[in-house]
């Protein structure tokens, strides 16, 4: 596959985890307590510029974004806030995976990017988790899999397939 090719696959893989982080932080919103409110509200808006950044970049190379999925499969339940904070950490967990292929997909500027948006989301990991991983971004170092492909798809939930936040 031609490195363009690959810049393009990952770009869409990102783009595709931010549509997913942005449907996460709406569950974490309805159910995160008082105090963290605002800090789930600065994620979501991150997310969410983060996501109009990359579908443009996408349009940009002539090619139609990946579209967002009208409902994603939560990774557990979230009954609570103390689920929301975890939901929150593992959504950045799964931002900062994709991102981290970015990395690998990517140079100059785009790179950068990639790398800046690794780090955002790595350090409000920390924040909600209270602790950090040895090497953020990396599914096979954190034990988590983020999958090189973004959001995975669940087994099918009444009837229909959803992809995962």
């Amino acid at each position: 596959m031609k490195r363009d090719e690959q810049a393009l696959r990952a770009l869409q893989a990102a783009l595709a985890a931010e549509h997913a982080a942005v449907y996460g932080y709406g569950v974490v919103g309805g159910r995160i307590a008082e105090g963290r409110r605002a800090e789930a509200r600065a994620a979501y808006d991150a997310h969410r510029a983060r996501r109009d950044a990359l579908a443009r970049e996408v349009r940009g190379l002539g090619t139609e974004p990946v579209a967002a999925s009208a409902a994603y499969a939560l990774p557990f339940a979230v009954p609570d806030a103390p689920t929301a904070v975890r939901l929150a950490a593992e959504l950045e967990d799964r931002v900062a995976g994709v991102y981290s292929d970015l990395v690998r997909a990517t140079t100059g500027a785009r790179r950068r990017d990639a790398a800046g948006a690794l780090r955002e989301a790595a350090v409000r990991a920390v924040r909600w988790r209270g602790g950090s991983v040895a090497f953020p971004g990396l599914a096979e170092r954190a034990g988590t899999d983020t999958g090189e492909a973004g959001p995975s798809v669940s087994p099918p939930v009444s009837g229909t397939a959803r992809p995962t936040v």
